[in-house]
């Protein structure tokens, strides 16, 4: 569905190499620390910044060679773009009729009464969350085959988070060959809508793993001094130093629940792997 290839990006304080690949019918997710690369790789692979190396395709076609009628099929929700303030709901509308030939009018006018936005309204006197609804309805409702979502649930409250979630589930099981691509920092978003899991740091890609192995089968090891002399390092992807002795990242869990009883062993949680992957050693 979407595949990058050695896609370099350089800036005058920053270096963008990224390697990544989003499968047909699979939802994968695209963690980092602010300034990490996220909006710079979607920002490239969406041909709105030249792009200083690699390859980036895009239904099996090089990016540079899409059509408008392929463009037709991808559906993007930026976290620094959207509509003009001035416009109403009924505006958009009319503007997505006018642009998209499969445009779903009434399953447009289903999740804006299912949402409850007002349709006339302009987009000023809208709310955080209710703008952000109205960015991904407008997203997913001209048949899409492949969504490219940077921080769509940003600034959201719970129930808004969840009820955006449920929309792109709603998405993905319309059509198995669908796929999505997305960005957050909100580690609890995608524990539970992803297939897996990209996370990049200073513009490298420094783990790709399946959402599922990464939940059970990672483990942050809490260890003393004299702990970790005898702790085998074989299975120790990081270590951190902290107040009590060391937190060691492990993708073995089992490994060391078995052969070392006495230590501390935790299920880790996307954000302390991140954190791990970033400042362990």
């Amino acid at each position: 569905m979407l595949k990058i290839d050695k896609l370099k990006k350089q800036y005058k304080n920053f270096t963008l190499n990224c390697s990544m690949e989003v499968k047909e019918g699979m939802i994968t997710g695209f963690v980092g620390p602010n300034g990490s690369g996220k909006s710079t790789t979607l920002k490239a692979v969406l041909g709105l910044i030249y792009i200083d190396g690699g390859d980036i395709q895009i239904f099996g076609k090089n990016v540079k060679d899409i059509k408008p009628e392929d463009k037709e099929q991808i559906g993007v929700v930026l976290s620094d773009s959207g509509f003009s303030r001035y416009l109403t709901v009924k505006d958009i509308k009319d503007i997505l009729k006018n642009t998209y030939e499969a445009f779903d009018e009434q399953l447009f006018t289903n999740y804006i009464e299912k949402y409850q936005l007002p349709t006339d309204k302009k987009l000023e006197q809208f709310s955080v969350g209710m703008k952000a609804k109205l960015k991904l309805i407008t997203a997913i409702c001209h048949k899409a085959k492949l969504l490219i979502l940077d921080e769509p649930t940003a600034g959201l409250d719970v129930m808004a988070r969840n009820e955006m979630l449920d929309m792109l589930r709603d998405y993905m099981e319309e059509d198995e060959e669908r796929s999505i691509l997305v960005s957050s920092h909100i580690s609890t978003d995608l524990e539970t809508l992803c297939d897996n899991i990209y996370m990049i740091n200073e513009g490298n890609i420094i783990l790709h793993e399946e959402t599922d192995r990464l939940l059970s089968n990672y483990a942050i090891l809490k260890v003393d001094e004299e702990q970790s002399k005898t702790l085998d390092p074989q299975y120790i992807i990081k270590m951190k130093k902290e107040s009590y002795g060391y937190a060691c990242l492990t993708d073995q869990k089992q490994f060391y629940l078995e052969n070392y009883p006495k230590i501390v062993v935790e299920k880790g949680t996307i954000d302390q792997i991140i954190t791990l992957m970033i400042q362990g050693v």
